[in-house]
């Protein structure tokens, strides 16, 4: 008799499952309070800056708040990261819940710009710290067999954030301040973090030998292997966030480019919709893919095949629709850009976990996924503010686009960890 191979989740209890969706609702949570200010801040920054829509401040603050938002996601990523090493996972990630739900809230009540940058930099701490923790947590928990997948699913799960966003922003309309309002609700999701989530047992055990050097980034980037894997890992998420800030969210300023070009009067609410559910289905598919072809091929080879189908699309993306001038090709692309040039990101929770070992396993995760949110900061402050405020808007994206073949180099230099026990 032949004998059939298990299924990936047939060694998954029922406890594992309940870490995973206890981490992907604060991934959730964390995407919807990331996605809203992009989503709202058409409304909100003409009216705090006393200008009109079109007014050229209004993009150059939007950028701008966009690489504040990367920079405290970085200090707070690299802060609570080290603290989930150290205290544990459970206690960590229930405050960065409670981090970016309330001051998400309080941002309702801004009333001058320099507030919104203020607040934007604290909400980016909780998202910063939160991914880092459950990334951890899920790579921890899962078997080697299941821990791809885990971990795609885990960061897959963020499009029902962006989709929640969406839905926010067309619910709240021009009302912007009752957006942020709705933030504060993830808040109650931590009394259940704290009464369901067991600290892993690999977690315990490294904290009973290796106290002292728990969540110690010294020894992170003091050690010639882990310091190599901190670096370039760091550098590949720079070119993830980079390219979703500068290139995957404008995806809405693609459409709502188009639709005034066509002198369309519900520009507004159709970019909206071709970015926030029909973009964003796309990429929740590419995320989705990104944990099996990983378990097939390996998350190198994986990445490979995303960063060059999305330095491709972008251009096509841009530009095909208002060649043949139908809005129906661009809906149809959309979702194609979204799969490649989004679905990468569902592999930094699958692939930074396991580059470290357990004493060092979310400072390790966080220091790239955040380190790349402080290196692609000044791409989105001073790069792509500047080309999208003085170049047409098509060009623009489409040279930022070239930043995923710069991701190519990075994963030449990076070990491929498909098959391997993760590090102790």
């Amino acid at each position: 008799m032949i004998s059939t191979p298990n299924k990936w989740y047939s060694s998954v209890t029922r406890y594992q499952w309940l870490v995973l969706v206890v981490a992907s609702l604060g991934w959730i949570f964390d995407a919807f309070e990331g996605q809203i200010y992009n989503l709202t801040r058409a409304d909100m920054l003409p009216d705090l800056l006393h200008v009109k829509a079109d007014d050229p401040l209004v993009k150059l603050w939007g950028e701008r708040f966009l690489g504040i938002f990367l920079i405290g996601g970085t200090f707070g990523g690299l802060l609570f990261s080290s603290l989930a090493d150290k205290w544990g996972r459970n206690p960590v990630m229930a405050l960065t819940i409670l981090f970016y739900s309330v001051f998400s809230g309080i941002t309702a009540f801004a009333d001058q710009i320099w507030q919104v940058g203020a607040l934007r930099f604290l909400v980016a701490m909780g998202v910063g710290g939160e991914w880092a923790v459950g990334a951890a947590l899920v790579a921890e928990v899962f078997p080697k067999e299941a821990r791809e997948r885990a971990g795609g699913i885990f960061h897959a799960t963020s499009v029902a954030g962006l989709w929640l966003a969406a839905a926010a922003g067309l619910w709240v309309g021009t009302e912007w301040r009752t957006a942020y309002l709705l933030g504060v609700a993830p808040a109650l999701l931590v009394l259940w973090v704290r009464l369901s989530i067991k600290e892993p047992e690999s977690w315990k055990a490294a904290r009973e030998t290796k106290k002292e050097r728990m969540g110690s980034f010294g020894e992170l980037l003091g050690d010639a292997r882990w310091r190599s894997r901190a670096v370039f890992g760091a550098m590949l998420a720079m070119v993830g966030l980079a390219t979703f800030w500068g290139v995957v969210v404008a995806g809405q300023d693609i459409a709502a480019d188009f639709l005034k070009r066509a002198n369309d009067p519900d520009w507004a609410s159709k970019s909206k919709i071709a970015f926030g559910f029909i973009q964003t289905a796309g990429a929740g598919a590419g995320m989705v893919a990104f944990g099996p072809l990983a378990a097939r091929w390996g998350c190198k080879k994986t990445f490979v095949v995303m960063h060059i189908a999305a330095l491709i699309m972008t251009p096509i993306v841009c530009w095909l629709p208002s060649q043949v001038n139908s809005y129906a090709v661009l809906l149809v692309l959309l979702p194609m850009f979204g799969f490649f040039a989004q679905g990468i990101h569902a592999g930094y929770a699958a692939y930074f976990p396991a580059l470290f070992p357990t004493h060092l396993r979310a400072t390790g995760s966080g220091f790239c996924f955040n380190t790349g949110r402080l290196l692609a900061a000044p791409v989105l402050i001073w790069l792509s503010a500047w080309m999208k405020s003085t170049m047409d808007l098509r060009m623009a994206i489409t040279c930022l686009g070239g930043f995923f073949l710069l991701g190519l180099v990075f994963l030449a230099l990076l070990p491929e960890t498909h098959g391997e026990e993760l590090p102790e």
